[in-house]
């Protein structure tokens, strides 16, 4: 049983009307960070009339308007849904009503579907909306009693945090939320040649093609304004073919065909509706173009007049699942759709952009494999809504095949072949034209050490592959130095001393002693923070064979040699400040030392060693070190014929995993 099913059925069993804990009716639910304009009441839709409606089963004109607060951007969303009725009910499932048969069946609960951080979520509301002086603060219907624009709002809302948080959304990220697809924005005017023949590639393919005239400097205003030829500035036209036709002189024409989503079709000028450009085709051809095959609010317009009066093709992409379910894609090519969803973790992979040659090779990489040469979307988006990072993403030429990460040297040495712009958009796409072969793409935040979770897409009208290159853990050598027969009696001999004076009658030590130990020999403070009672422990877990929790004289030898040799390689990475080693050059300090880890190992790591500052003392490094050899060293116990895999009875997991 769903949530959804969970709570209305609680709801009818009570006799009461569902109230969302998570997203009340109070002032903070809209407004949280301005203060709010208006005093808000929240009313259920039989609040506010007789016979509220759901959805309207039969077809009838989009009539949703921005109200007294609403956002322009969001209407034009739903304006492009609603058109494509596969996917609008996709978003709002139609098996909900505000009337149903026995009012006492009704739960005041409604459930949506929207693609967010990566994946399809069901968002619950209830359907207590704000009002202003008895209406509809936000989205309502201008000529119905329809009310699944206002309940999907919230819904949406919901997700954001408030109503005020949807003042900053954009029509692309409302696009791609609304129906899974990745969205691009092409400027018609920059090169229309190429926009043709983009037109024509993209009405054969999964895509919902809308097209608008951008505001003059970003202005928007609540009340669409018009251009001479009436069509509205900032609403988004949907465009469904592009025709070729030849009047009677023989002069060839080309049309494009376009929808108002709200059914207005005032639009004057050549081809239009009443042009007696009309009379100079074929009537067949006529026929075929107008006639019963023109539906509300569409009409055609020439290629050229297109061209002067748009400025943005506005696209979203589906890939097959979601196509699917919109029937007047069925006879579409289907997009070839890779994704990869990741994070930028500090210290692991928010390496940031190209600008930091130290950092930028430890991002996310994903080699990408085009079977034939392909123009390629490739799209990024981010799951930090409230507080976005400025993201981006690389791509290099990659031709050797391989499954390992490519090291910093690469990127020192090799030219970049593709950049996307960096944006603190929720998403960011780029259309690039690729040979066959295969590439090396890196996400990134601008800045490193940022963290969010992202979700990369690559769409391609070809096969591809798309695979995460990540490193397989292994010790390349032993961490621990054993220290040689020969070691210099003379340095050695002031620390047997201390040994021999702690040691007991066999000549032993334990975790105790040991820190008394290292705490007299050790020679500077920034080595000491390796002497505390927990890295101790672990020295000797570590280093006793026996199992008796003591240490020899000759185990102790091999701890201040490996010592040495684990601070030479600590050294080599913190070239900032002495002591102190960067969390993004753990990975390659421990490779030094011998261990070569994968990302999620090293992430563990970094969780358990790093810093509030980002940061790791020579301590927590040699804590890591000891705690990585006991855990291969267990492996290799278990695993003496190197299959790469091992069993474990309960005791025995509870046991070895205690000793790392």
């Amino acid at each position: 049983m769903t949530d959804y099913e969970r709570l209305k059925r609680a709801c009818i069993k009570r006799g009461e009307l569902w109230e969302d804990p998570d997203f009340p009716a109070t002032q903070t639910s809209v407004f949280y960070h301005q203060t709010p304009p208006f005093q808000f009441t929240w009313k259920r839709p039989k609040e506010l009339c007789s016979r509220p409606v759901f959805v309207h089963d039969s077809p009838t004109q989009f009539d949703i308007v921005p109200g007294k607060m609403g956002d322009r951007w969001l209407v034009s969303c739903l304006g492009v849904l609603y058109l494509s009725k596969g996917l609008f009910y996709r978003v709002v499932p139609a098996d909900q009503t505000l009337s149903p048969s026995s009012p006492e069946q009704y739960a005041g609960l409604f459930r949506f579907r929207l693609w967010w951080c990566g994946e399809w979520v069901e968002v619950l509301v209830d359907d207590r909306l704000p009002t202003v002086n008895g209406r509809l603060a936000f989205l309502q219907a201008q000529h119905s009693d329809q009310f699944w624009a206002g309940l999907l709002e919230k819904a949406y809302a919901k997700l954001h945090g408030s109503y005020e948080a949807l003042k900053y959304g954009t029509l692309l990220d409302g696009l791609a939320d609304l129906t899974g697809g990745i969205t691009e924005s092409i400027s018609i005017r920059q090169d229309p040649t190429h926009c043709s023949r983009l037109l024509s590639k993209l009405l054969d393919m999964t895509s919902l093609i809308t097209c608008t005239v951008h505001a003059p400097h970003g202005q928007v205003r609540n009340q669409p304004e018009k251009l001479a030829n009436g069509i509205h500035i900032g609403t988004n036209y949907r465009l469904y073919a592009v025709e070729r036709v030849e009047t009677r002189g023989s002069e060839a024409v080309q049309l494009v065909k376009l929808r108002h989503p709200q059914g207005a079709a005032d639009v004057v000028g050549a081809w239009s509706r009443d042009s007696q450009l009309w009379d100079d085709l074929a009537a067949v051809e006529r026929d075929r173009l107008t006639g019963k095959h023109l539906g509300d609010g569409e009409f055609w317009m020439s290629y050229s007049d297109f061209v002067k009066t748009f400025s943005h093709l506005e696209v979203v992409h589906l890939d097959s699942d979601t196509a699917r379910d919109e029937p007047s894609l069925h006879h579409k090519n289907t997009w070839q759709m890779r994704l990869y969803q990741g994070a930028w973790q500090r210290g692991v992979s928010a390496g940031g952009c190209r600008n930091n040659p130290e950092t930028f090779h430890i991002n996310p990489q994903l080699h990408l494999i085009l079977c034939e040469m392909e123009e390629v979307i490739i799209s990024l988006n981010q799951h930090s809504i409230m507080e976005p990072k400025v993201i981006g993403f690389t791509a290099y030429s990659l031709p050797k095949s391989g499954s390992e990460t490519i090291g910093k040297q690469f990127f020192k040495k090799n030219k970049s072949l593709v950049n996307s712009q960096y944006t603190n958009s929720r998403q960011v796409s780029h259309r690039c034209q690729l040979e066959q072969g295969g590439y090396l793409v890196l996400p990134t935040t601008f800045e490193p050490g940022q963290e969010s979770s992202f979700t990369l897409r690559v769409y391609s009208s070809k096969p591809l592959k798309l695979k995460l290159l990540d490193t397989v853990p292994s010790l390349v050598k032993s961490a621990v130095i054993k220290a040689p027969a020969t070691l210099d009696g003379k340095s050695f001999s002031q620390y047997e001393a201390v040994f021999l004076q702690l040691a007991d009658e066999h000549r032993t030590v334990n975790a105790f002693e040991l820190q008394e130990l290292l705490d007299a020999c050790l020679p500077n403070d920034y080595i000491k923070s390796c002497a505390c009672m927990e890295v101790c422990r672990q020295v000797v877990m570590s280093l006793d064979s026996t199992g008796s929790g003591r240490l020899k004289l000759s185990d102790f030898k091999d701890l201040m040699c490996s010592l040495k040799h684990w601070q030479s390689a600590f050294k080599n990475h913190t070239r900032e400040k002495t002591g102190i080693l960067k969390a993004e050059r753990l990975r390659d300090a421990l490779l030094e030392i011998g261990f070569q880890l994968s990302t999620d190992v090293l992430s563990i790591l970094i969780l358990r060693y790093m810093r509030k500052d980002g940061t790791l003392r020579f301590g927590d490094f040699v804590s890591a070190i000891l705690h990585l050899s006991v855990a291969f060293n267990i492996f290799e116990s278990k695993d003496p014929l190197q299959n790469g895999s091992v069993k474990m009875s309960l005791a025995e997991w509870l046991k070895s995993s205690l000793m790392c």
